[in-house]
């Protein structure tokens, strides 16, 4: 955010189009050096209306699962160009999402510890999801403000992903990553040319 001159995250949106299954092979011939991220995803289980409270927006999350976004970066985004960037869909191609765990309602993510692998290299041995889920939480409601915004509301059903939980990672075709939020679902992709 400091270096795009911003005061808040950015927000994207996935499409259905873009989901891909766990273990998928996906081609990445023509792409910039794609860029994987682990990610936490927020499941709404309630419709969260603008300026909600942390303990509304606790209620509303109906559990919590592991996700890979993938990313083709073809340009990195700069303060100039954060309009663009925003066009684009912050170069958001896929996402994967593991299954959701309903015991992690209200956001709970006591115990969970990340495992990514990278080519069966773990390069993020226990990483934590978030400081706190109240980050996590504070992403819901950012969401349903921006949304709301613009006119739209953040309704039952509707899966946010918040962020990489690590330095996000250049791939490239023939590269693997493994993540398992532990003890939760374990998700995968592998790249591939043509």
């Amino acid at each position: 955010m400091e270096r795009l001159h911003t005061t808040a995250p950015l927000v994207g949106f996935l499409m259905q189009r873009g989901l891909l299954m766990s273990g998928v092979t996906l081609p990445v011939s023509g792409w910039a050096p794609p860029v994987l991220e682990p990610e936490i995803a927020v499941y709404l289980g309630e419709d969260l209306a603008a300026g909600a409270d942390g303990e509304t927006a606790r209620a509303a999350i109906s559990g919590v699962g592991p996700a890979i976004e993938i990313v083709d970066l073809d340009r990195p985004p700069t303060a100039d160009t954060v309009e663009d960037t925003l066009a684009r869909d912050i170069f958001q191609r896929h996402v994967i999402l593991g299954a959701k765990d309903a015991s992690r309602a209200g956001c709970n993510l006591d115990g969970l510890m990340g495992h990514v692998w990278k080519n069966d290299v773990e390069v993020a041995p226990r990483a934590q999801p978030a400081t706190t889920s109240e980050d996590l939480v504070d992403i819901v409601r950012h969401v349903a403000n921006t949304l709301a915004a613009s006119g739209k509301k953040l309704a039952a059903g509707h899966v946010i992903i918040t962020g990489s939980i690590v330095p996000p990672l250049p791939m490239q075709a023939g590269n693997r990553m493994v993540f398992q939020p532990d003890p939760i679902d374990t998700i995968s992709v592998q790249l591939a040319s043509g």
